[in-house]
């Protein structure tokens, strides 16, 4: 497993074993529209669009638009979390770098009785997944302005 992906799967567990709330946008919501007046850019900004990717590299691409600024990750189980799965969404909505500029929906399952159920996901976990790409986009604009 690659320090990434501990450090990924670290976020995850601890945020998911601890008391939470329901994502504000409810449960496992199919639909993969960005939230309400949060329209995307034309283009996606590029340096937030490969440090979404390079964040949640742990999980499965399921869907991707660049110009429409939409990353859909499918679902993933932590090795070390076998009876929970997540997956993520992420809205890159400007074609500038700014801190507004992205927005991650996370939504998390269990097992019960061998069926997976929607269950509560800590509002922190999505801030946490945008403070990091925000961190690496940074750093790929800074290293890109570098040469």
């Amino acid at each position: 497993m690659k320090v990434r992906d501990r450090s990924l799967s670290a976020i995850f567990v601890a945020t998911f074993t601890l008391a939470g709330c329901i994502n504000s946008d409810g449960l496992f919501g199919e639909n993969v529209i960005p939230p309400a007046g949060l329209a995307p850019a034309d283009a996606a900004n590029p340096y937030l669009w490969r440090a979404s990717l390079d964040t949640l590299e742990s999980l499965p691409l399921l869907d991707a638009d660049a110009v429409g600024g939409l990353i859909v990750f499918d679902w993933y189980t932590f090795p070390d979390a076998p009876d929970e799965r997540i997956k993520a969404t992420v809205y890159i909505l400007d074609t500038r770098l700014r801190a507004d500029g992205v927005t991650v929906r996370v939504f998390r399952q269990v097992k019960e009785n061998g069926e997976w159920v929607d269950a509560p996901v800590q509002s922190e976990t999505a801030e946490q997944i945008e403070a990091r790409i925000l961190e690496q986009a940074r750093v790929l604009r800074v290293s890109n302005l570098e040469r």
